[in-house]
């Protein structure tokens, strides 16, 4: 983990409020509550859901959050994720299927509260960028298909993408033709009205798609309405699952906490660089276990900080967290006297809503850079063909799996570079690079390029001892440079006190130089024998050379170089 620059301190203070956080937040209402009924479509659950998890995470994000930009709310990329999840566990049986998904909100929820509680929150990415960016392009054209066949009234069986589309297209006879002018129509409204700024667009294609469904009845065309919205005053409850039913959604809920985290740290984190604010990603983990604990409570749906809800905010001008508490006060306005009214919104429109807002992740542009610079191509392709080929939730653990695997390939394929003193000075540098650097006489300078791990120890010390063997009998005392591991695992450990006796069984002696505090304690717990202590050093290699002089002054001759 790289070490981060200092910030400015979070603050939990919401300020004080301003009128840019008053309009910020009217536009902001418009936008986020026909996206929530929307995603409730997306995870299979009742138009209430997404309303719901709206309230839980704007109501607890502006009491603990730190962030002034963020908006937590539902988000498409969960609400898949939900859907294909609690889909595969529930086995056609649909009220078990709503439980698992209350279950898997909750446990969401609590495992953002253990994660904070263990300070993991400086962890900056759980998942790889192209990883997130691959999955996001094929989710994006996953819900817009899936979409489609819900609007024209044609469910293929087939699960992934492929057949799935083959099999919407070869029923084309049976496509309810006006359903997908009324998608079509919208979609050009909200484009439109997209760019006109802060115009609530979503929450204006809601009003003229009520008005147009009974102006043309389109009722008579089979196009279906939202239905009504329950928002019934009940006590919150835990769902009613068997153990294991608890432990099955534990383990799927880890994809859940992945992908909100990854979707959640990246709007934080970036608003944050653009305006110069202070984070706590640590506080950030337990405010969004306490708005998914508080929406599975009240049977909602997954919250997170997505992107698109936070760049809103921004662009509409919020100044602090008051324009979500805005919003909110808002929506709660909006669900008291129009909630019977948003019944009536024709599907195709809310189909509309769905697709216009996850398009904006269909940029192929965005993959440039990674084939410009011939880095994680294969990650790419392999997260947006996992999605399309194998689902959303296999596709998102596949394209992990991939990257997991390529990081360790990387790093089991480390490198060990020679070192020699520069110019006679104080430096030593590659001598690949540095042809003109100076061997010691006497001794093997080394330094591994990646951190030694169970994964590549033998490897590089495999290829410490070919070198030690092409130096030669000349060669007495090998200095091993370790400041690319900050610490060390028990496979390293073993690997090392086996090369340190292979050693002084070739009567050659070994020092360490450059070394961080945990690996000199855990070097040191090992008791490597016929290793004193000051081999364990921190010091550089030009010291370490010098200590090798005092430590074995029959092996080597100080001041002496040669150009070996």
């Amino acid at each position: 983990m790289s070490a981060s620059l200092p910030q400015p301190a979070a603050t939990t203070n919401p300020g004080r409020l301003s009128w840019p956080d008053i309009v910020a937040g009217l536009s902001l209402a418009g936008l986020l509550l026909p996206e929530a009924v929307a995603y409730s479509g997306i995870a299979n659950l009742p138009p209430q859901a997404g309303v719901i998890a709206l309230f839980a995470g704007l109501v607890c994000y502006g009491l603990m959050g730190t962030s002034r930009f963020a908006i937590v709310s539902a988000t498409s990329s969960s609400a898949a994720v939900l859907a294909a999840a609690s889909a595969s566990m529930a086995a056609g049986d649909n009220t078990l299927r709503l439980t698992m998904a209350i279950g898997m909100v909750m446990l969401t929820g609590l495992f953002f509260l253990l994660a904070g509680l263990a300070r993991i929150g400086s962890v900056s990415d759980f998942i790889a960028k192209p990883v997130l960016r691959g999955f996001s392009f094929g989710l994006a054209l996953v819900i817009i298909f899936k979409q489609l066949a819900g609007v024209v009234g044609v469910y293929p069986q087939h699960a992934d993408l492929i057949r799935f589309t083959l099999e919407l297209f070869e029923r084309t006879a049976t496509w309810n033709w006006m359903a997908g002018a009324v998608t079509l129509a919208t979609l050009a409204l909200l484009f439109l009205f997209a760019r006109i700024p802060r115009l609530p667009g979503g929450l204006l294609v809601i009003i003229l798609g009520i008005a147009a469904g009974k102006w043309l009845h389109l009722e008579q065309y089979g196009i279906g309405m939202v239905g009504a919205i329950a928002l019934p005053l009940s006590a919150p409850a835990l769902p009613g699952l068997a153990y294991s039913q608890w432990l099955r959604l534990g383990e799927v809920s880890v994809a859940l906490v992945l992908i909100l985290y990854a979707e959640s740290y990246s709007s934080i984190r970036s608003f944050a660089i653009k305006h110069g604010d202070g984070i706590s990603p640590n506080r950030d983990l337990l405010t969004l276990g306490a708005a998914n604990i508080v929406s599975g409570l009240f049977h909602g749906m997954p919250v997170g900080a997505g992107y698109s809800a936070t760049a809103a905010n921004e662009a509409a001008g919020a100044q602090s967290r008051w324009a979500g508490w805005t919003a909110a006060f808002t929506l709660f306005l909006i669900v008291l006297t129009m909630l019977p009214a948003i019944a009536l919104t024709p599907n195709p429109v809310l189909a509309a809503i769905v697709i216009h807002a996850v398009g904006h992740t269909l940029r192929p542009a965005v993959f440039r850079p990674y084939f410009l610079w011939h880095r994680d191509r294969l990650l790419i392709v392999a997260s947006v063909l996992g999605v399309l080929l194998l689902g959303v939730l296999d596709g998102l653990l596949a394209a992990i799996a991939v990257s997991l695997l390529m990081q360790l390939r990387r790093l089991s394929e480390s490198s060990v570079t020679v070192l020699g003193r520069l110019n006679q000075g104080h430096d030593f540098v590659s001598k690949t690079l540095h042809p003109d650097a100076q061997a010691i006489a006497g001794m093997l300078i080394l330094r591994p390029e990646t951190s030694i791990f169970f994964a590549n120890a033998e490897r590089v010390l495999g290829q410490v001892r070919g070198l030690m063997e092409a130096a030669g009998e000349s060669v007495h005392t090998l200095v091993l440079s370790l400041e690319e591991s900050p610490d060390l695992d028990s496979s390293s450990v073993e690997a090392l006190v086996d090369f340190c006796a292979a050693m002084q069984a070739q009567h050659k002696h070994l020092l360490f130089a450059r070394l961080k505090a945990p690996v000199q304690q855990v070097l040191g717990r090992a008791a490597i024998a016929g290793l004193p202590t000051a081999a364990l050093s921190d010091l550089s290699v030009d010291d370490v050379v010098g200590l090798a002089d005092k430590l074995y002054p029959r092996s080597t001759s100080a001041g002496r170089i040669t150009t070996a």
